[in-house]
């Protein structure tokens, strides 16, 4: 058993506040905090991937749709699709990002 704390876990390598909270062969999971009124720009990952909101709301934005995602609620975006997220309330949005790695 392993368990890892956020305060603990790995960030990611880019300019977010996000953190690697496990990986194994075939997944990664990450947990990710946007600040009121911030943007992940859209971008193409080939994996498939699995968004659990677990507080606050952001518009998903894909190519194709612009929802608004809530808390409690899961989300399953296809590989190598552009998606981004924009923080659109007054307190931060905070996901479970759940990567279905090759």
């Amino acid at each position: 058993m392993k368990i890892t704390k956020l305060s603990e876990a790995p960030k990611v390598p880019f300019e977010l506040d996000g953190h690697i909270m496990g990986q194994a062969p075939r997944v990664e999971i990450i947990h990710l905090n946007l600040k009121a009124g911030q943007k992940l720009e859209k971008h193409i990952n080939p994996s498939d991937v699995f968004f659990y909101v677990l507080e606050g709301k952001a518009m998903l934005e894909t190519d194709n749709e612009r929802v608004l995602v809530l808390k409690d609620q899961c989300i399953f975006v296809e590989g190598n699709t552009n998606r981004g997220f924009d923080n659109i309330s007054v307190s931060d949005f905070k996901v479970m990002v759940v990567k279905i790695l090759g």
